[in-house]
């Protein structure tokens, strides 16, 4: 009687926890324009690889051209509101889940960065016809997920992506290069190269710590400066606080340690459609040295349209959304000056 008691009590705790997050996602804010979106909608359950479902929606009108947005690591299809909202009305917006985060599941798999290409895969064939054409946006673990995708599927990058958007991103090196604790990467930088790469054990265990962001004021103001920046507009990073607090602590964890290990080579020299790149002057969490290096991957196979460093810190596509869309516009419109679009069946 104990044990079932126990079990229910975990169950309720669990239900809490799920509306808790769910709520912390469909908040409302000053900016409207992060906001949830008004735009009519349609919700899929995408069944990955090993069975793990994924939560999928589709805003706007199903014929006109698509666009799918891959979120980064602790956010969830709600942290595009500012996108879908700006774009639902004229494009076919396409979000979901990565798995483990909002409402997907996480599955029985080992996570890596291949298993992520599996569920855009999964995705995009869910999404669109078979002769369909996107063009792809990726943030941070997003556009990991692109690069990924790329490599593993090189012959479907030029038949599923019009031209693709990779914003505060990188290929590898994260605990290397990153700077969001400033005091840890520079006395401990002697020991780079040596025998026992200490700086990186840390930065991994880093990571992969469960950590918990409290709704307290010295939290908030590290969260801004050291995830965004400090001229970010305080609702904006209330909304992305609120985003990043949805996602399970352990979840969060897991993924850590995935983007610890990642090294993705030069996975991006496959995405051979038009690429434009974005990153963030105060970006600590992939500084602009990541983008760049991606940026000279792209202009030696000449994908590379453009690489715009923003004002911005890691979240370049909310911190300063009209600007970001402002260059996704240029590439949609760059897409109907010079192709027209396989339309979607239905």
């Amino acid at each position: 009687m104990r044990a079932k008691r126990r079990v229910g009590l975990s169950a309720k705790i669990r239900g809490r926890l799920d509306r808790h997050r769910a709520n912390l996602r469909s908040r409302t804010y000053a900016t409207t324009a992060v906001n949830p979106p008004t735009a009519p909608r349609s919700d899929h359950v995408v069944t990955a690889v090993d069975g793990a479902r994924l939560r999928v929606h589709s805003y706007g009108p199903a014929d006109a051209t698509a666009i799918v947005l891959v979120h980064g690591w602790t956010c969830a299809i709600e942290y595009w509101n500012a996108q879908i909202n700006a774009f639902a009305g004229e494009y076919r917006v396409i979000a979901y889940d990565q798995r483990g985060h909002g409402q997907s599941e996480v599955g029985t798999a080992a996570l890596t960065m291949d298993l992520l290409a599996d569920d855009l895969v999964a995705v995009l064939d869910a999404t669109l016809s078979p002769r369909e054409r996107a063009v792809l946006v990726g943030h941070s673990l997003g556009g990991m997920t692109l690069q990924a995708w790329a490599g593993r599927y090189p012959e479907q990058v030029a038949t599923r992506a019009h031209a693709v958007l990779l914003t505060n991103t990188a290929a590898d090196r994260l605990v290397a290069e990153t700077t969001v604790v400033p005091f840890f990467n520079r006395p401990l930088a002697f020991l780079r190269g040596r025998a026992i790469p200490l700086p990186f054990f840390i930065g991994r265990l880093g990571l992969g710590t469960p950590i918990f962001f409290p709704p307290l004021a010295p939290v908030r103001w590290l969260f801004a400066r050291q995830i965004m920046s400090l001229a970010a507009r305080r609702d904006l990073v209330d909304h992305s606080m609120a985003i990043v607090r949805s996602c399970r602590a352990w979840v969060r964890a897991r993924f850590g340690f995935v983007l610890a290990d990642m090294n993705l080579g030069d996975a991006a020299k496959n995405l051979v459609v038009p690429t434009t790149i974005l990153s963030g002057s105060a970006d600590d969490m992939t500084p602009p040295v990541h983008s760049e290096r991606i940026a000279a991957m792209l202009a030696e196979t000449g994908a590379l349209v453009r690489h715009e460093v923003l004002a911005t810190g890691h979240l370049g596509n909310i911190e300063m959304y009209e600007r970001f869309n402002e260059e996704l516009a240029r590439v949609l419109d760059a897409v109907a000056a010079t192709e027209e679009p396989v339309k979607a069946v239905g």
